[in-house]
Order: C-alpha cells, then structure tokens, then sequence
C-alpha cells in the first residue's frame, strides 16, 4: 500500500485517480482548492487538504511522506500559458525536496503528434480556440523535460476528443509513443475511468520515465 498525493482531486480526472488509487488499497490526499466543495471525496483511505499546485512550498507541506504524486489540477483563472508551467516548476521543486520520487501528469491528446513534428494543435482543423490551452501543456511539459532532480516523471497523454466521464471502469487501455493512436470506427470512446487505471498503474508499475506517453 502507497501514500499517494493527487492535485486537482476535485476535478474528472482527479476524481477517478482518488477513485481508482483507492479501489487498490492505497492511502490518498486529495488535493483541491476548495474543501468545502469537494468534502465528499473525504472518509475511508482519503483526506481532504486545501492546497496550490502553483506554490512550491506548499506543494511541499501537503506531499511530504507520500510515495507519489498524480497532477490532474487546472486553475481557469489563470492563462494556461502560466498555470502549467508555473505548476510544473512547483511540482517539481516540492516534490524533490520532500523525496517523492514518481509524477505522473495527466497530458491533453492535443500535444500528440498526427505526423512527426506535427502536434493536433498545429493542423488545420484544430480549433484556434483550444490552441492557447494546448500550448500551456507543452510549456508544462518542456520544464518537467528540462529539470534536474531525482522525480521520475510521466505525462499520459489520452486521444485529442472529449473523454467519457460517465462511462464504467474496464481496466483496458493501450500506451504508445507522441502519435495519435490509431482507432478504427466503433471504438468506444475512452473514458476517465480508464485513464485513472493508467494513472495509477504507473505508480505501482512504473513503465515510462521522463516521456510524453499517448494513453488510449
């Protein structure tokens, strides 16, 4: 059993992780900004803490004594362009100073690649509207790429549509490199549940290390 600390517990993706991490015995703090919002995530293996993915310090105070980490936490009033990499920065400082050892993020399939060296933010019917959000991420990405320390970091990137949040835990999911992976007609559409499983997997069974990964 890990202790296990999740940013943004309160969000789709941060829910499923406390859900999914859970479900498999572990210990979690869930991570939000508002706990007055959130408290039903508290009782059982979880514990509900206030905190700021951006803050170094305090990325430190609420992670000290965990095994891991899962950032899942997004903060719309701030630009994406600052959030992400502001959070990234934070993330790794806290994290290394307290000796968590494994991150993992949860990416956007809009930074995969359709072609080499051309991301889904990049063709031509990509909506300019999601094209800021998607480049925050990659700012996220390039400072958890250019850091030094000893956090073992892991961004799964799910396909670029919107997941389904209602949709049941299968437990099957597939990884490959930066490209898009490909689906054929019929493919269900891949869920939040799912990419929890993912999340977590690659804490108790880490299988890529400092990578952009797509999940799918």
């Amino acid at each position: 059993m890990s202790r296990i600390v999740v940013f943004g517990a309160g969000g789709r993706a941060g829910r499923r992780a406390v859900a999914e991490a859970t479900s498999r015995g572990h210990r979690v703090t869930a991570v939000v900004r508002d706990t007055a919002r959130h408290a039903d995530l508290a009782g059982g293996l979880v514990t509900v803490v206030a905190g700021d993915v951006t803050d170094s310090a305090g990325v430190a105070a609420v992670a000290a004594g965990h095994d891991a980490a899962v950032q899942a936490a997004y903060q719309p009033d701030l630009p994406a362009a600052e959030f992400f990499p502001r959070a990234a920065r934070a993330l790794v400082d806290g994290l290394t100073r307290t000796g968590v050892g494994r991150l993992v993020v949860v990416g956007i399939g809009a930074n995969l690649e359709v072609a080499p060296g051309v991301p889904v933010h990049d063709t031509p019917a990509f909506p300019p509207q999601g094209r800021d959000f998607s480049l925050g991420h990659v700012a996220e990405f390039e400072v958890l790429r250019d850091a030094d320390g000893a956090v073992d970091w892991v961004v799964l990137a799910p396909p670029p549509v919107v997941l389904d949040h209602e949709a049941e835990r299968t437990g099957r999911y597939r990884t490959g490199g930066r490209r898009v992976l490909p689906s054929t007609d019929g493919d269900p559409a891949f869920s939040y549940a799912d990419l929890a499983v993912a999340l977590i997997d690659e804490i108790e069974r880490p299988r890529h290390h400092r990578r952009l990964v797509a999940v799918g």
